[in-house]
C-alpha cells in the first residue's frame, strides 16, 4: 500500500475499531486514538527524513516533481458525444504539503492527549475525532481537486458535532456559526472546481480532468474555456479568472481566518473543548494558507500577481486588527483566539510579496504558528479545567502557586511574540524581509506594508506581556478565594508530557529553521518562479 494512503486512512482503521468496540471497554479509547495519531506521527518523520532535495523536486506544475504519489482510477465515465468525465484517487507531496503533514500529525498527537479531560460519549467524541484527521491529512496530499473537496468537505461534520455537543454553554450557535461561515465559502468554490473540470484537459487521455496540476499548468487549457489563460470569459461583468480565483481566496479566507471573514474563530475558540481548539488553530487555520499557496495561487498566477497589493493590505490589516483586539480582550482563551488572527496575517503578508524569502516566512510561520497555538490552548485548558474559568482578571499570583504551568506559559508568549531563539522570530523576520524586498524586486508590495507587520510584532509583546503581568506576577490572589488556590495544583506528568515536544519544536526550529527551509527550499524556489512567469 502507498504510505501516503496508510498515512490518510489509518485513523478511519482505528475509528472502526472503536465503533466496534463495546462500551465497557471506553477508557481505552483514548489510547487507541492516541496510538493511531502517534502511528500517523511516526509515518510522517519517515517521510520528512527520506524526503529527497534538489532541482528535480522542484517544480510545481509536472507530476513527476511530487513525490511517494499514488494514481488511480477513480470515476471514469465515457458519456458518449459529451466527452468522458475523469476523476482520480491521486495524491503525492512536495517542499510545501511535507512540514504541513509533519506539523499536523504531532499537532494531532497533542490534540488526543488534551482529549483525557472529555469525559461524556467517548466513543462518537474519539470517532469523530479520528474521522477528522482522516480528512485534515487528505486535504495536505490530494492532487486531484474533486479529492481535495470530499476532504475538505468532510472536515465539515466532525468539527460541527465536536463543537456542538462538547463545547459550552454557547456551543450550539458556535457550531451552526462556524458551520455556515466555512459552507459558504465552499459551496462557491465547487462552482469553480466544475469550470475548471470544463476548462483543463488531460493531455494523455483529452478528456476533462480535476487533476489540480495539469490545472497549473497552461498548456493544458482548451482554447475558448471559461477559465483558459486567454479567453475573454466574463462572469458579471468580470474577467473570469478574476472571478475564480476570488471565490478560491474568500473560501480559504474564511479558514486563515483573514479580516472581516475571522468573526466565527473566536466563538469557536472560546466555546469548543480544548482539544478542538488545539485542532482549530494547530491545523485547520493552515489549511487556508496551504490552499491559497496550491490552489489560488498556483491555478491563476496572473491574477494573484495583479491582486498582490490588496492581498497584502488584507494581511496587514489582519495583523494590526487581530492584534489590538487581543490586547482589549479580557478572556484569556479569546485574546489567543484573536492572536492567532494576527499572526496568521504575516502569512497572507509574506505570500502576497511573491519573493522566496516571503513565501519561506509564510510557510515557517505556518508551522510554528502550529505548535504554538497549540501550546497555547493547552495551557488555557489547564486552568480552565482547575476552576472553569478564563478571566485574566480573576488570577493574580499564578506564578508563586503554579511555578511549572507559569515556566511553560512564559516559553509560549515569548516565543509567540517573537522572541530571538524562538521560531516565530525567524518566521515573521523572514515574512518581513520578503514584504519589504518586494517593493525593489518586482513593485508589488509598499515598504509601509513592512513597517506595519513590525508594529503588529511589538502589539504582540505588548498584550502577551500585560497577560503574563497580570495573571502572574504580584501578590496571590483569586476571585475563587482559597476553593482556587486548593483547585489551581501545578501540571502533572501528562500535561508535562504534553508541553515539552511543543516547546521543544518551537526552540529547535528558532535555532534551526533550517529543519524546515532545506525541505521547502525548493518547492518555494519553483513556486515563486512560476508567479513570475504567471
Amino acid at each position: 500500500m502507498n504510505i501516503l494512503t496508510l498515512l490518510i486512512f489509518i485513523p478511519v482503521l482505528f475509528g472502526v475499531l472503536i465503533l466496534l468496540m463495546p462500551s465497557k471497554w471506553r477508557a481505552s479509547y483514548k489510547y487507541i486514538t492516541l496510538l493511531a495519531t502517534l502511528v500517523q506521527l511516526a509515518i510522517s518523520v519517515w517521510m520528512y527524513v527520506n524526503f529527497k532535495t534538489g532541482a528535480a523536486f522542484g517544480g510545481i506544475n509536472h507530476e513527476g516533481e511530487f513525490q511517494f504519489m499514488q494514481k488511480l482510477p477513480w470515476i471514469h465515465l465515457d458519456l458518449g458525444v459529451m466527452g468522458k468525465m475523469q476523476i482520480d484517487y491521486f495524491v503525492g507531496i512536495d517542499g510545501i504539503s511535507l512540514p504541513m503533514l509533519v506539523m499536523s500529525a504531532l499537532v494531532m498527537v497533542i490534540a488526543t492527549l488534551a482529549s483525557w479531560e472529555i469525559k461524556s460519549n467517548l466513543k462518537g467524541f474519539f470517532a469523530l475525532f479520528l474521522l477528522l484527521d482522516m480528512a485534515v491529512m487528505g486535504v495536505f496530499c490530494a492532487l486531484d481537486f474533486f479529492l481535495f473537496y470530499l476532504f475538505y468537505e468532510l472536515m465539515l461534520l466532525p468539527l460541527y458535532f465536536l463543537i456542538g455537543m462538547w463545547g459550552g454553554v454557547r456551543r450550539e450557535f458556535a457550531a451552526i456559526k462556524f458551520f455556515l461561515y466555512t459552507l459558504f465559502g465552499s459551496v462557491f468554490m465547487l462552482l469553480v472546481m466544475i469550470g475548471l473540470y470544463l476548462s483543463v484537459t488531460d493531455p494523455v487521455t483529452g478528456s476533462h480532468t480535476f487533476n489540480i496540476v495539469q490545472m497549473m499548468n497552461p498548456a493544458n487549457y482548451a482554447d475558448g474555456a471559461v477559465f483558459s489563460t486567454v479567453s475573454q470569459a466574463t462572469i458579471l461583468g468580470m474577467p473570469a479568472r478574476v472571478v475564480g480565483f476570488v471565490v478560491l481566496f474568500i473560501a480559504f479566507a474564511i479558514k486563515v481566518p483573514v479580516v472581516p471573514l475571522h468573526t466565527w474563530l473566536p466563538v469557536a475558540h472560546v466555546e469548543a473543548p480544548t482539544p478542538v481548539s488545539i485542532i482549530l488553530a494547530g491545523v485547520l487555520l493552515k489549511i487556508g494558507g496551504y490552499g491559497i499557496i496550491r490552489i489560488c495561487f498556483s491555478i491563476f498566477p496572473d491574477v494573484a500577481v495583479s491582486g498582490a497589493y490588496w492581498l497584502g493590505l488584507l494581511g496587514v490589516v489582519s495583523i494590526l486588527y487581530g492584534a489590538l483586539n487581543a490586547l482589549a480582550q479580557r478572556d484569556l482563551k479569546r485574546m489567543i483566539a484573536y492572536s492567532s488572527v494576527s499572526h496568521m496575517g504575516f502569512v497572507l503578508l509574506g505570500i502576497a510579496s511573491q519573493t522566496a524569502e516571503g513565501i519561506s516566512g509564510a510557510m515557517l510561520q505556518m508551522v510554528s504558528h502550529g505548535f504554538l497555538s497549540s501550546m497555547l490552548f493547552f495551557l488555557v485548558g489547564v486552568v480552565y479545567n482547575r476552576v472553569h474559568d478564563r478571566d485574566i482578571y480573576n488570577f493574580r499570583g499564578l506564578g508563586s502557586l503554579m511555578p511549572k504551568y507559569t515556566a511553560f506559559v512564559m516559553i509560549a508568549f515569548f516565543a509567540s511574540l517573537g522572541l530571538p531563539g524562538f521560531s516565530a522570530f525567524v518566521a515573521e523576520a523572514f515574512t518581513l524581509v520578503g514584504a519589504f524586498k518586494s517593493q525593489s524586486v518586482n513593485g508589488l508590495l509598499p515598504y509601509w506594508m513592512s513597517i506595519c507587520g513590525a508594529v503588529g510584532i511589538l502589539l504582540s509583546a505588548a498584550y502577551f506581556l500585560w497577560t503574563l503581568q497580570r495573571m502572574f506576577f504580584g501578590s496571590v490572589s483569586f476571585k475563587g478565594g482559597e476553593v482556587w488556590k486548593i483547585a489551581l495544583t501545578d501540571i502533572t506528568a501528562r500535561e508535562i508530557i504534553t508541553l515539552v515536544p511543543l516547546a521543544i519544536m518551537a526552540l529547535l526550529l528558532g535555532l534551526m529553521p533550517s529543519l524546515v527551509f532545506n525541505v521547502i527550499n525548493d518547492s518555494v524556489l519553483a513556486f515563486a518562479n512560476f508567479l513570475k512567469v504567471g
